[in-house]
Order: C-alpha cells, then sequence, then structure tokens
C-alpha cells in the first residue's frame, strides 16, 4: 500500500466515526471522499500534500461543534481558525505515521490553515476545491435556508474566494442563473 493510500485510509477511519449522517454515511467521511473527487476533476496532476490535504480538510470536524463558539460572524471566524489549526495538526500526525517528511507535512499544514490563498498556487487549489465541494454538493440545500440577499452575498464570497480559472470553469461546469453567476465573471 502506498503512503498516499495509507493516509487516506487513516482519515477516512477517522471521519467514519462521525455520529452525524448525511446519504446514510458519516457526514465528514463522504464529504472527505467529495473533496477527493473535486480535486482529481479539478487537479488531476495534485501532490501528494494536496491530495491529502483536500481529503482531511473537515477530519473530525464533528469534534468541535459550532454552537462551542459564539453564534455571530467573530464567533464563526474563531471556530472556523480553530477547525483549521485543528485538521492541520490531525493531518499532520497522519501524514507522519504514513512516513510523509516534514516539509510536505508543513505544506498540508499551510493548506489546511489557508495561508497564502492567492499567493500559493496549492493554497489556492485547496480553496478552488472547497468552493466546488460546496456548488456541488451542499449549495442547493443551504439555499433554501436563505432568503435572496443573504445568498446572493454567499455566492459573491465564494466566488470571490476561488481562482479566476476554478470560476471559469465553474460556469461551464454548473449551470448558474444569474444574478449569481456575474459574481463568477467578476
Amino acid at each position: 500500500m502506498t503512503r498516499l493510500q495509507t493516509a487516506f485510509d487513516a482519515i477516512d477511519q477517522a471521519n467514519a466515526a462521525d455520529p452525524h449522517l448525511q446519504d446514510g454515511e458519516p457526514r465528514e467521511l463522504l464529504y472527505g471522499q467529495r473533496m477527493t473527487a473535486e480535486q482529481r476533476a479539478l487537479y488531476p496532476d495534485a501532490s501528494e500534500p494536496l491530495q491529502i490535504a483536500c481529503r482531511g480538510q473537515h477530519v473530525e470536524r464533528w469534534l468541535l461543534p459550532r454552537d462551542a463558539y459564539p453564534m455571530d460572524r467573530p464567533g464563526y471566524l474563531a471556530w472556523r481558525t480553530e477547525q483549521g489549526r485543528r485538521h492541520a495538526a490531525r493531518v499532520a500526525g497522519i501524514m507522519q505515521a504514513a512516513g510523509y517528511d516534514d516539509d510536505a507535512i508543513a505544506h498540508a499544514e499551510k493548506m489546511l490553515t489557508k495561508q497564502g490563498i492567492k499567493r500559493d498556487p496549492e493554497v489556492q487549489a485547496l480553496e478552488d476545491v472547497a468552493c466546488f465541494t460546496f456548488i456541488r454538493w451542499y449549495l442547493g440545500p443551504f439555499a433554501e435556508t436563505r432568503d435572496a440577499e443573504e445568498l446572493q452575498r454567499i455566492v459573491e464570497k465564494t466566488a470571490r474566494k476561488m481562482s479566476p480559472q476554478a470560476r471559469s470553469i465553474a460556469l461551464t461546469e454548473f449551470a448558474i442563473p444569474e444574478p449569481f453567476a456575474a459574481a463568477f465573471r467578476a
């Protein structure tokens, strides 16, 4: 077994313990598999640290519930930052156990803590994959719980996070209606 498969298996095993189900599967296990599918479609030549970061982006996310922080914007940002730190640490341990060197581990940690979005191509690639996963699998159900104005802001923020290349691909990959599509052309 390759060290990449060893890392994937460890992430999947951790996420299989998620008590929250979606489509009959542990939610974060399904999310990691969806991230890998989007990564393979968008970035088929991705480095192993990027592949692992995609698979492990939400490793054991349920262990720190959103409601552990204030339910406002600063609380959300603090929760998200702590989740990134926790995911990076957990993935680092998995990569070390699989035999990855310190440089590869540090690079995955950098991606998972979002250091260098818009500056580091692989950090940006992870963000692009996350945005595609959100659009393909989670935006529809999410949209049902938001009013039109709030949804427009969320779609615009999602598009801004993406690289120009990913925004262009999104316009051909998804049937994005106006006025949402305008955010991907900006």
